[in-house]
């Protein structure tokens, strides 16, 4: 309920201020990463999460427990409309959405008040979300994130020398082949396919989410500076997504 906004002030108060699993600024540095990668930052904030505390099991069960759950129930929601389609023009739809509205507004405030407790930081994010709400279109977005990095790296918006670093942990041979693993996979994704069919769907499915992990290997291993991800995610979908 209520999209990732609200998602990620829940796990705010559960993994950060109840069970102290990550610092304020570890965490702020998560979900930076994880919203500027396509996809639900949520999901991705989540499985971060798990692998942070017990690697790829403790991604695993993030995935079955949170990820997994949500998607059943979008599809059983899916699959009840189709079978009883007047059941959306009830009023407990406009309900559920006033509530959707009072959630991700406490979350916002929440995690604002987190990733933004500066003057500089709080004048970046309303220039942002008010050019966003200007020109909507995605090269705007793309922009506003390039223009902010790269603002953010010129005055050195950086956290606190009191603050905890991110710590990742990789270990050395399995990356390698899961990199491999993913590398052949991209590979059989581009074969071609009869439009429509589950071959096709998968084929589209799976270079979406290549573009997510090659996102994440220019930050963990070529060291790419943040402000440069989202030209390069832009880029990603145009060789990616034809």
């Amino acid at each position: 309920m209520g999209r990732p906004a609200a998602h990620l002030g829940f796990f705010h108060d559960e993994f950060v201020k109840r069970r102290r699993w990550l610092s304020d600024s570890a965490y702020g540095e998560v979900v930076a990463l994880c919203q500027l990668l396509p996809g639900p930052a949520s999901s991705q904030v989540g499985l971060t999460i798990g692998f942070l505390r017990g690697h790829y099991r403790g991604a695993f069960a993030a995935w079955l427990g949170f990820t997994l759950p949500s998607a059943l129930i979008m599809i059983s929601f899916a699959l009840g409309l189709s079978a009883w389609p007047e059941a959306g023009s009830g009023g407990w739809i406009h309900g559920l959405k006033l509530f959707v509205v009072a959630v991700v507004a406490q979350a916002v405030w929440q995690m604002g008040r987190t990733l933004c407790p500066d003057r500089p930081r709080i004048a970046m994010a309303l220039l942002v979300a008010v050019s966003l709400l200007m020109i909507g279109e995605t090269w705007m977005q793309i922009l506003a994130l390039a223009i902010a990095g790269a603002v953010g790296s010129v005055v050195q918006l950086g956290s606190s020398a009191a603050s905890e670093p991110l710590q990742v942990p990789l270990q050395s041979r399995k990356p390698a082949l899961f990199a491999v693993a993913f590398a052949v996979l991209l590979l059989v994704s581009f074969l071609p396919q009869a439009t429509g069919s589950l071959g096709w769907i998968a084929a589209e499915m799976y270079r979406a989410g290549a573009l997510v992990l090659v996102l994440w290997l220019c930050l963990a291993v070529w060291r790419v500076p943040v402000w440069l991800l989202a030209p390069l995610s832009a880029l990603g979908g145009v060789i990616l997504l034809p």
